[in-house]
């Protein structure tokens, strides 16, 4: 049996979405998974069939006990580990009274987690007959398993994401070192990718096997979930998503967003815009709008093609970006219109943003785009990608025309956003789209929007580098090479914006034609059971190697 070590929730992006996919696609295929994470709702996830709390003094309560309808079993163990929850970089977790990056924390508060996870883990591996443990992350879940590891001989693996590298390991000497002897003594460490093999190498240079025990393991998606549709199909799919969305909670509405411009409207002091995008910001983020039906009902689905962005609302996803390009975009396919999926404290900026351009108000996004992560909570760092763009339509007299043509066809209307939605929305949206947009300035061993946006038939177009760089090479086996190109954003800050510009237009106008070809690059490529597959044989392979 195998143990995955998960330190977090099961919903959300990254090696949350990672997670639950592979347990999934693991227990879909026969294997009886053990879980030991902090899921507060274990009951959502149809895969479950069993969860218990691990208390703080030594009991074991039963959570629940169920049938599921899959060929093997995930087992559920969710250790009480106090009210401080760890993590890489801050978010919001209601299910936590104190949500602290690790590099703050001290170390006994940093021993005390770890004693807990430690104590869960040997209850579990005397209950069943665990043979091998996977942890992901490079701390902390990596600690816990190699110290299970020496009491019991016990082999592990460890699966690094990029955030807990940048944020922690390579911040604090703590962090460091825990993650470093963690490696030394891992059987596999699974990378994601070239880019995230070098990233580890590089890390840690004085382990001198480290590179025959590196595996990569791409990425995946679950293409049962993310289907294409005809466009006919739309509206009826975008119904049953308002249906789906029926009494969910709700987070921003369009009261405040009409507050927050008006206000922010006549703002011309650098310090009275950043306070009051913090003001603006209180309210439950990570949500869906309280008029998203609204929103996404005044859509002719049957006619207007699509853009969509989807991740959080931050510069090093690059959002702003493409709203610099949409006064081009939309000025050559008239009828489009972006939907923004995805929350993050760089929401009210965008949308301002927005309103500017549409409005002509020049000091108002000049000062957005000076200010730029400052709006977010960071240090003043300017939105360069949009810099660069319009100094070059200022070298080449296209300035005056680019504002009058952002008045005439860029709008709050045709900018939709819709605030958070998780994978169960998604999978009605991504397939009504027709170009699925990820400008990203920071490099990612692996965005599995992308993916999804394949899986879907939705045309994905990235910044052409790191894992993003990778997927649009794999799929380049399926498409002519010309429109491979369309996918392509160049990672220099100087041509992001002139790239969407010139190439999402035309994207948009060969998107139909290649739905089938994406999706078969999916399913042939990055299919998570394909995945989940690799995954399961290597573990099994290091535990009976090691028993």
């Amino acid at each position: 049996m195998i143990a995955i070590l998960h330190g977090y929730l099961l919903e959300g992006s990254g090696s949350n979405l990672w997670t639950r996919s592979i347990v999934r696609s693991l227990v879909r295929d026969g294997e009886t998974v053990h879980l030991m994470c902090q899921e507060n709702q274990p009951e959502l996830y149809d895969f479950i069939a069993e969860a218990y709390r691990y208390h703080r003094n030594g009991s074991v309560e039963t959570i629940f006990r169920r049938t599921t309808a899959y060929q093997g079993k995930c087992i559920l163990h969710k250790p009480d580990i106090g009210d401080v929850l760890p993590v890489y970089v801050w978010d919001h977790y209601e299910e936590f009274p104190r949500v602290v990056p690790m590099i703050e924390l001290p170390d006994d508060v940093l021993g005390q987690y770890i004693e807990c996870n430690k104590k869960a883990l040997r209850k579990i591996l005397q209950r069943y007959p665990v043979s091998v443990l996977h942890a992901n992350h490079a701390v902390l879940m990596s600690v816990v398993a190699r110290e299970i590891s020496r009491e019991t001989g016990r082999p592990y693996t460890i699966m690094p994401h990029g955030s807990a590298i940048e944020y922690t390991v390579k911040k604090d000497g703590r962090f460091f070192r825990w993650a470093e002897e963690a490696f030394r003594n891992a059987g596999r460490i699974f990378v994601i990718g070239r880019e995230m093999r070098t990233r580890v190498l590089e890390l840690f240079p004085n382990i001198a096997d480290l590179a025959e025990r590196l595996v990569e393991l791409n990425l995946g998606v679950d293409t049962q979930m993310f289907v294409p549709l005809e466009t006919s199909q739309r509206r009826a799919t975008i119904r049953r998503l308002i249906e789906h969305l029926h009494d969910h909670p709700r987070g921003k509405s369009s009261r405040q967003t009409r507050a927050f411009l008006q206000e922010a409207s006549s703002l011309t002091n650098a310090q009275s815009l950043t306070a009051l995008t913090q003001m603006y910001r209180e309210y439950p983020a990570k949500l869906p709008d309280q008029d998203v039906e609204e929103k996404l009902s005044r859509i002719d689905w049957d006619r207007e093609p699509i853009l969509l962005f989807v991740g959080r609302l931050i510069a090093g996803k690059g959002l702003h970006s493409i709203l610099a390009a949409l006064p081009e975009v939309f000025s050559r396919s008239p009828e489009a219109r972006l939907l923004v999926v995805g929350h993050g404290p760089l929401r009210e900026a965008m949308e301002l943003l927005v309103y500017a351009l549409s409005t002509g108000n020049r000091p108002l996004a000049e000062q957005i785009v000076h200010l730029g992560r400052a709006l977010e909570g960071g240090p003043r760092e300017p939105l360069v990608t949009i810099q660069y763009y319009w100094q070059r339509l200022k070298r080449e007299g296209r300035w005056a025309s680019y504002w009058q043509t952002a008045q005439r066809y860029l709008s709050l209307e045709r900018v939709v956003f819709t605030g958070y939605l998780t994978h169960a929305e998604l999978r009605y949206l991504f397939p009504c789209c027709d170009v699925a947009i990820f400008p990203s300035v920071v490099a990612e061993a692996g965005p599995l929007v992308f993916l999804e946006a394949l899986s879907a038939g939705c045309f994905p177009m990235g910044t052409d580098f790191a894992g993003m760089a990778a997927s649009i090479d794999a799929v380049s086996a399926y498409l002519p090479p010309p429109v491979v190109e369309y996918m392509k954003i160049r990672p220099d800050a100087a041509h992001t914006v002139e790239d969407i510009a010139t190439k999402a237009p035309l994207a948009l106008s060969e998107a139909s034609r290649y739905k089938e070809s994406l999706r078969k690059a999916a399913v042939e490529r990055y299919d998570w059971r394909r995945v989940a597959g690799r995954f399961s044989r290597e573990l099994h392979q290091l535990g009976t190697i090691r028993s």
